[in-house]
């Protein structure tokens, strides 16, 4: 399969390597070395791998589990973070997948310096035979033909990583060339109006405060009553979401699906915490 122009070439555009202002330098600045491999070593005008014939559909189940239990359910696998340090580092990408068996989809950390992750997790995890999304910090084209050779069914997307609604729309537009649905990350209500502007369906609700780490609990739904979603529009909430009412609240406001990681990372038993946190979100 060819590359579309002009990611078949060699070079960095400028635009697509604009460092961003505030929060997320350090994330930046962490895949700039990832970024200028794949740049100087392209895949001359071919993928380096197969792309895999079939993916499971993202966006498909987690409407399917939004109607079966009325909210979407992504379990995500993240080892470490920034603001906790080594969450579980003893959880194997394996054990994960089939401990994720009843979620949704499954979130991978990828990224490496600061999640301790691995693109590689994302072909062992493919055993849960589920969707996955890759979670990264994503903001150059070849990152999105990287996540192509994947088993990944999803890509990440920040716009606080990608300020410009021409670069963000291309991003959405080469995944979904390659099948993969891009899910767009929001922190703030400006950030939305860029999403839409780029094209976005799926739209996640961060409620963490990147300046702090410290999560506001109003966030997702102050950002949704001010602004509802549009028909076209799948919502996820995300970050510090562990209790069944929690869950039941962001339903409610009208949220499509919900992210739960550290809550499971942490409880030592991840598919037991996984049944429990559905099982009691039923009761409520």
């Amino acid at each position: 399969m060819s590359l579309p122009r002009p990611f078949g070439c060699g070079g960095t555009p400028k635009s697509r390597m604009n460092k961003p202002s505030g929060d997320l330098v350090k994330f930046f600045e962490a895949k700039r070395e990832e970024i200028e491999a794949l740049t100087a070593n392209p895949p001359a005008g071919r993928l380096p791998g197969p792309v895999p014939s079939v993916r499971p559909d993202f966006l498909a189940s987690l409407k399917n589990g939004r109607q079966t239990r009325g909210l979407g359910l992504i379990a995500e696998y993240k080892r470490a973070s920034p603001s906790l340090g080594d969450i579980d580092l003893t959880l194997e990408p394996l054990g994960a997948a089939r401990a994720y068996r009843a979620a949704d989809a499954i979130s991978v950390l990828t990224e490496e310096k600061y999640f301790k992750g691995h693109l590689s997790y994302l072909e062992i995890m493919a055993e849960a035979e589920i969707p996955l999304l890759r979670k990264d910090f994503i903001f150059h084209p070849l990152q999105i033909v990287q996540t192509s050779i994947t088993m990944a069914s999803a890509v990440l997307l920040i716009v606080r990583l990608t300020p410009e609604a021409g670069l963000l729309q291309e991003l959405i537009s080469l995944a979904s060339s390659f099948g993969l649905r891009a899910v767009v990350e929001i922190f703030e209500p400006d950030e939305l109006k860029l999403a839409r502007q780029a094209g976005a369906e799926i739209i996640q609700v961060n409620r963490r405060d990147l300046k702090t780490l410290k999560i506001d609990p109003d966030r997702s739904a102050e950002i949704i009553k001010k602004y509802p979603p549009l028909d076209n529009e799948f919502w996820i909430a995300a970050s510090g979401l562990s209790k069944p009412e929690e869950l039941v609240r962001v339903r409610d406001l009208g949220f499509g699906a919900v992210l739960v990681g550290t809550a499971l990372m942490k409880s030592g038993q991840p598919q037991e915490a996984l049944r429990k946190l559905t099982q009691d979100m039923a009761v409520h």
